[in-house]
């Protein structure tokens, strides 16, 4: 197979598992990265022996390079993503797609202007945990779908985040955080949303910070910190959510369950790519833990790459793609713009439920 030669724009932490995982693909080459601090970028390229390290603009004019891969914060990524299409690269992003729904759409069109392809995190509904989940409701194994719960409930990132400060800004806060790992996840398990009902509130209008080296330092909150609410799946199942910083006392909530007609599954944690899944059937008096029926189990950020990367050299569909992404960025404004109008948000846009994946994408 042919290699996609690939850069990454954005050198800072969550760089090293993409740029240790992307050379385990065959069909991948990962040539150059970039990042605004140039050193930083040569000491990533140092580490993980790729060729190439400079700045965005050098990246970005190099006609070898296809796809990037776009590490930055999220607040950069519109501006990135649209400067990569513009370039003529195809473009995977890390999650979310953008901060707003306007810079979402102007990422999409943008891509199609140009007939280049938009790829978003997260890809650990790729994984083996989900990936499980997924064929043990399309086997029929807890019957029609009915409900679903989803929990991400924490006590906030100030206890141990050493710059905590815009998880709690604009564009912040445990919905956009942590968000597009569950509703992805509800997504490839259920299929696309028509509706959101949703309340926010911010609990502490300030936060110290708890963590080194900015212990002590005051944050002042400008972001819903605790959403809750309710969502109507095309499909006719009915979903509820709560994200949250404010648990101080913490949680023992599940991730995600899914209630059907014959049974209930407990989906895993969809911020990891592994397990465990447990089921329990009508009559069953406890849940039983099911088999990985996958790969990818251990932490394989990349495989949206990978099968997008695919997607570039054969043609076909990719699962991890802008469509979703967009999905799951307007539903997210959905809860809070419910919240402030006191209506259901009625969702715009629509998807295609992912297609489960083949053996033959793993990370090697």
């Amino acid at each position: 197979m042919k290699k996609l030669k690939i850069g990454i724009i954005g050198c800072g932490h969550i760089s090293s598992i993409y740029m240790q995982n992307c050379p385990k693909f065959e069909h991948l080459e990962l040539v150059g990265c970039a990042d605004l601090d140039v050193e930083r970028a040569k000491a990533q390229a140092d580490t993980f022996n790729i060729p190439k390290s400079c700045s965005v603009e050098e990246l970005l004019s190099d006609p070898e390079i296809e796809l990037i891969i776009n590490l930055t914060i999220p607040k950069a990524h519109a501006a990135v993503c649209i400067q990569a299409l513009e370039a003529g690269k195809h473009v995977f992003t890390e999650k979310p797609l953008a901060v707003t729904r306007e810079e979402g759409r102007q990422i999409l069109e943008t891509a199609q202007k140009h007939n280049l392809l938009v790829g978003s995190a997260p890809d650990t509904f790729l994984g083996a945990g989900i990936q499980t989940a997924v064929q043990l409701i399309e086997q029929g194994e807890i019957g029609v779908p009915i409900g679903a719960s989803a929990f991400m409930i924490s006590r906030g990132h100030e206890h141990w985040h050493p710059d905590p400060a815009f998880y709690y800004d604009l564009g912040g806060g445990p919905m956009f955080d942590m968000g597009p790992y569950y509703l992805t996840a509800l997504v490839a398990l259920l299929g696309p949303i028509k509706r959101i009902s949703g309340s926010t509130r911010i609990s502490y209008p300030e936060r110290t910070v708890l963590s080194q080296p900015k212990a002590g330092t005051k944050i002042k909150v400008s972001t819903p910190t605790h959403i809750s609410g309710v969502i109507d799946f095309a499909s006719g199942v009915i979903g509820n959510m709560t994200t949250s910083f404010d648990a101080i006392g913490g949680t023992s909530l599940p991730p995600i369950e899914i209630y059907g007609s014959e049974g209930t599954l407990l989906v895993p944690d969809p911020n990891t790519f592994g397990g465990p899944v447990k089921i329990r059937k009508r009559d069953e008096m406890e849940f039983k833990e099911v088999s990985l029926t996958f790969g990818n189990d251990q932490n394989s950020r990349g495989l949206g790459v990978a099968d997008m990367a695919k997607a570039i050299l054969e043609g076909g569909k990719y699962r991890a793609n802008g469509r979703l992404a967009y999905h799951v960025l307007e539903a997210m404004h959905g809860f809070h713009d419910s919240s402030n109008s006191g209506r259901h948000y009625i969702m715009q846009s629509t998807c295609d439920r992912p297609e489960p994946v083949d053996l033959e994408l793993q990370v090697k």
